[in-house]
């Protein structure tokens, strides 16, 4: 495996530039893009290895891959006083916890964004 296949590769659709974008989070933000989603991902492919090379050459720390990136399944989120309290008797009326509630809630937004 090359160090480049480490590295996430995303190609989507932009409404607002009428075109497919290619992107690597953590990585390199949007740096091509075109009307051939698979012409994208080879040319994103290609940078992503270009810009490995490029850092090797010049001694250059790569970030993290999502590859390599162990998650604890914890994080903090500030939302304000008013959406906690909402939160918290949204989740008291369905009779789970507050936690709960919101994995459920942001695990189907996430399902219907894709």
């Amino acid at each position: 495996m090359k160090i480049a296949d480490q590295y996430m590769k995303l190609v989507e659709w932009s409404e607002e530039d009428q075109c497919y974008v290619g992107s690597s989070p953590g990585f390199i933000g949007p740096c091509c893009h075109g009307e051939d989603e698979a012409k994208v991902y080879k040319q994103l492919c290609s940078i992503v290895e270009e810009w490995v090379d490029i850092h090797q050459k010049e001694q250059l720390p790569l970030p993290e891959s999502f590859a390599n990136k162990s998650f604890s399944g914890k994080f903090v989120l500030r939302v304000g006083r008013d959406l906690h309290k909402a939160l918290a008797i949204k989740a008291a009326k369905s009779g789970e916890s507050l936690n709960n509630l919101c994995t459920n809630l942001l695990r189907s937004s996430i399902v219907r964004k894709g």
